[in-house]
């Protein structure tokens, strides 16, 4: 072959290599590594247990703090293993080990294993007292939240904030994934629709972890008399909002796996009526139905089950519904579940009950859905509430 031919050939290999390993360059960073491990802030100890020397720790947790760097070791036995001075844990709906049921009383006791004092915050306590903060320095807050408006995780922190402003106590909020974090949707909460189940104007999908939760509370002046708790927040890391994350721990006793946690927004408006989403089965939240073979195929029989649901809706009935078992985790929040079986129902106005505007945070999406709408024109109803949020959000994502 002749010398210039050579070179020639010789070029292009040269090229075609560098072309390739750009496109290789291109691709990873555009997919990051899969196994990097993902490490919510209790996996990160080098970053707050030298915030808590000397001092008097208090934390509210539930079965969901846990370090899977340390085989789901709860962060209360961790800390206590790494001398930190834990002297009292508080603690959400469902408690301290997570298997009360939804809306059972949680009471105040002593923890058998660790001999700590347990104080509830859900029933007629959802706030923490200055008297119960008085032998505090510090409060930690990490619950495993699901991304959800309704989920009342959020609505405890809230109060915790709260709290914790009004007694100038510092408060380290742990941060975790949020399962439902990559989109944002439904409607958004009105005024003069708060309560428990929606203390905040933001859409039933709201895209935030806790940690970017707290941030827009406190920016946005949304506690109590616009006081702003005094936080500091340990972010996740190697996660974002484009990424799926699958619980280690069950969060509350009806969301026992990760199709359940994508189900949730979907299928909790049926608790504003009186079809059942399956608590009463070991798939709650994956199957809804009615007694009554119209509403569908598939069959179950709700029943009491300890430490689940002790008195689920059209419990020892047999209920015909549609089973959800094999929904693809990409799963996005829909009505098209709550308007068929609506419709199929042919009660009206009976159909719901008064939890439900309450979970939708308006009274819009029932007015509409009894109007005959489409779900297309009740989403385009809640576009503009959206755009808004959306703007708002952006000023406090870490993600």
């Amino acid at each position: 072959m002749k010398p210039f031919k050579l070179m020639i050939l010789f070029s292009f290999l040269i090229s075609s290599f560098a072309f390739c390993k750009n496109k290789t360059e291109k691709q990873e960073s555009q997919h990051p590594n899969p196994k990097v491990e993902i490490l919510p802030a209790a996996d990160q100890p080098e970053k707050y247990l030298h915030l808590l020397e000397g001092k008097r720790v208090g934390l509210v947790v539930n079965q969901t703090a846990i370090l899977t760097s340390q085989n789901n070791m709860h962060l209360v036995d961790f800390l206590m293993m790494e001398g930190v001075n834990v002297v009292k844990v508080f603690v959400p709906e469902h408690g301290f080990r997570g298997d009360a049921d939804a809306g059972e009383v949680v009471n105040s006791e002593i923890d058998k294993s660790t001999g700590l004092p347990i104080v509830s915050l859900y029933g007629d306590n959802k706030k923490p007292s200055a008297q119960t903060l008085s032998d505090i320095d510090i409060l930690i807050y990490d619950l495993q939240d699901v991304g959800v408006r309704f989920y009342t995780y959020i609505s405890t922190m809230h109060y915790v904030m709260e709290s914790c402003a009004e007694n100038k106590m510092p408060l380290l909020i742990f941060d975790r994934p949020n399962p439902n974090g990559d989109y944002i949707d439904g409607p958004v909460l009105k005024k003069g629709y708060e309560s428990f189940v929606g203390m905040h104007p933001i859409p039933v999908v709201h895209g935030l972890t806790v940690g970017e939760l707290a941030k827009m509370i406190n920016g946005e002046g949304w506690l109590k008399n616009k006081v702003k708790a005094d936080i500091e927040i340990i972010s996740v890391q190697n996660w974002n909002h484009s990424q799926q994350y699958s619980l280690p721990v069950k969060p509350s006793p009806n969301l026992p796996n990760d199709v359940s946690i994508r189900l949730y927004p979907s299928l909790c408006y049926f608790e504003g009526t009186d079809v059942s989403l399956g608590r009463g089965t070991y798939f709650p939240f994956q199957v809804y139905g009615y007694p009554d073979p119209k509403f569908g195929e598939f069959t179950f029989t709700p029943v009491s089950i300890e430490g689940m649901s002790k008195n689920p809706p059209q419990k020892d009935k047999k209920c015909f519904g549609v089973d959800l078992r094999d929904t693809n985790l990409d799963h996005r929040f829909t009505l098209e579940h709550l308007l068929r079986a609506y419709h199929l129902s042919g009660k009206k106005e009976k159909f719901f009950n008064n939890f439900f505007d309450k979970l939708a945070g308006t009274d819009q999406l029932r007015k509409d859905i009894l109007a005959g709408k489409t779900e297309e024109q009740i989403r385009a109803s809640w576009q503009n509430d959206l755009e808004a949020y959306k703007n708002v959000r952006e000023k406090y994502l870490m993600y």
